[in-house]
């Protein structure tokens, strides 16, 4: 005789941890808030592999050539690969040692950049364990950390290399306390926008709409 098993019953024999896996990712308020969660502390790893390579390689940075394809037009100094590259075959580890050399960073946070790294890769190589069984429990931890690296990097770049390489701050008196690098603000835009409260999230784009009007 041919048996059938109904949903009913597949469902009262379940696993209590697959059961769990399943309400998580069929409850769309928390398929939705693990899919956003997990988007944003991927692009902020992203916001910190640019502020790591980008800044550092920009300096090197001579001119533009609009009939170079190679980097965008952008043309790079040579020392670029003799002074920065060559220290590892990846951009990212080579700028974390040139930044280390140059005092800006130290072993705790090139420790805690491999944190970061260990916990989006958890993300991206399994996705569909976040979406159903939840999101890495030292998420929050790494994404604080991301955040901080992200700030004191950035600040250091613009303590001594902006300021000190732009004639206009000559004798000026620096506030080192209130500088705000830029990529630190995309992340506090990133975070209000898509985690913060319906006011926070609106606040931006009401804004920016109401400023763009006005200058019509």
């Amino acid at each position: 005789m041919q048996h059938f098993c109904t949903s009913a019953t597949i469902i009262s024999t379940m696993d209590e941890t697959v059961r769990s896996s399943w309400e998580k990712f069929l409850d769309p308020d928390v398929l939705r808030s693990n899919l956003i969660m997990a988007s944003v502390y991927i692009a902020a790893f992203e916001t910190l592999k640019t502020t790591i390579v980008e800044q550092i390689r920009s300096f090197y940075v001579t001119g533009f050539d609009s009939s170079v394809r190679k980097d965008g037009g952008l043309l790079v100094d040579s020392s670029y690969q003799t002074r920065v590259l060559s220290r590892s075959r990846s951009p990212v580890y080579a700028s974390l040692d040139w930044l280390k050399e140059s005092h800006a960073i130290d072993d705790d946070d090139v420790a805690t950049f491999e944190r970061a790294k260990a916990c989006r890769n958890e993300i991206t190589h399994g996705i569909n364990q976040v979406l159903s069984g939840g999101l890495p429990a030292d998420l929050p931890d790494r994404f604080t950390e991301m955040v901080a690296l992200v700030d004191k990097i950035g600040r250091w770049w613009v303590v001594n290399v902006e300021i000190p390489t732009n004639p206009d701050f000559d004798g000026e008196e620096i506030d080192e306390a209130g500088i705000v690098p830029g990529p630190t603000i995309g992340l506090r835009l990133l975070m209000d926008i898509a985690l913060g409260t319906e006011e926070e999230s609106q606040f931006y784009i009401t804004e920016f709409l109401n400023h763009t009007r006005q200058e019509r």
